[in-house]
């Protein structure tokens, strides 16, 4: 370590000067004080930010629309370098609340006013503002800011399946009309707070007529779960296929990057509709209360680069068992026949 312990410091006494320029509202302090925690984030530590994220989460109802976006990105920082996610999740998530509905009037003021192409959220120009008002247009150019921010907390599955965790169907019915109105994809988002956890799942694949229980958790999209589906059935010795490689099973779980690997399926519903590998595990539907995903064989070969649609995340997904001949014949009443 080439920093001394009052070098380390620096980064949390640039946190308390922007603690107290945001406490007596010297917006010209504030922003010296923002310049420097970026300028000395890159030598903090560790234990700074376990501080002081908590310590930001705390401080943004009092920054102001506009800055609180940045200090939210900062507080996602400092989650990732460990920071304590459960503590500074609900007051990310009640900035991105606010975020969507301002954002939500920006949509509807674009509409109200003319309509056109809607400007991207690092766009908006002084004729946006004067068009649809300055609340409502901080609101649209900040909200990646926010996205950006609030996936750092989603991340972890204490935010994802703690008691906050209601708070994400708010935010999906907040993002949906957001999306629907700009046309803008915040995929990110909106595949985070789709994450499904501790989640049962039957399989059967329909070759072979045989049936699986698995439970997952933390999977991002489909690609992923193909790969750990494949790796479960067909590196389990279960059914035919390609089994993946334990690089290609490991980068879909926890470790870092990406490997080329080759899908072994068709994901379809019991209806027999595709399950697209682009979407995510919350698109299989529920049948009597249990996600039940079919397997056919694919129609054609298909690859992708195996990884996390989050980086961040880790992914699971456990066989629990093999389904006994009746059981699966009873999952397979469910199902219309192969297209």
């Amino acid at each position: 370590m080439i920093f001394g312990r009052k070098g380390r410091k620096r980064f949390l006494e640039a946190v308390a000067g922007f603690e107290a320029a945001v406490r007596e509202q010297d917006g010209e302090r504030s922003q010296r004080a923002m310049r420097e925690m970026q300028e000395r984030y890159a030598d903090a530590t560790d234990e700074e930010f376990h501080e002081a994220g908590p310590r930001l989460a705390a401080l943004l109802p009092q920054v102001p629309p506009g800055p609180s976006g940045l200090v939210a990105v900062l507080i996602g920082a400092c989650v990732e370098r460990g920071a304590d996610a459960t503590d500074c999740a609900p007051h990310i998530f009640n900035g991105l609340a606010e975020t969507l509905g301002a954002a939500g009037e920006f949509c509807a003021r674009w509409e109200a006013t003319g309509g056109g192409e809607m400007p991207e959220p690092d766009s908006v120009d002084e004729e946006a503002l004067q068009r649809v008002g300055r609340d409502a247009a901080v609101g649209w150019s900040t909200l990646p800011q926010w996205e950006m921010a609030s996936v750092a907390m989603l991340n972890h599955p204490a935010v994802r399946t703690g008691p906050g965790a209601a708070r994400r169907t708010d935010l999906l019915r907040a993002l949906h009309p957001v999306q629907e109105a700009s046309g803008h994809d915040f995929k990110c988002l909106h595949y985070a707070l789709l994450v499904l956890d501790d989640e049962p799942l039957i399989v059967l694949h329909r070759p072979t007529g045989t049936g699986y229980a698995l439970r997952m958790s933390g999977i991002g999209d489909n690609f992923q779960l193909h790969t750990l589906l494949a790796d479960a059935l067909v590196g389990g010795g279960h059914v035919p296929g390609h089994a993946p490689s334990a690089q290609e099973v490991a980068v879909c779980r926890d470790a870092p990057g990406q490997v080329p690997t080759t899908g072994s399926f068709n994901l379809a519903t019991p209806g027999g509709e595709w399950v697209w590998n682009e979407g995510t595990p919350s698109d299989i539907p529920v049948v009597d209360g249990v996600r039940l995903l079919v397997l056919d064989p694919p129609p054609y070969a298909r690859g992708w680069p195996a990884g996390r649609f989050f980086p961040g995340m880790a992914g699971d997904l456990v066989l629990e068992r093999v389904l006994d001949r009746a059981e699966t014949g009873r999952w397979l009443e469910h199902c219309a026949p192969a297209n």
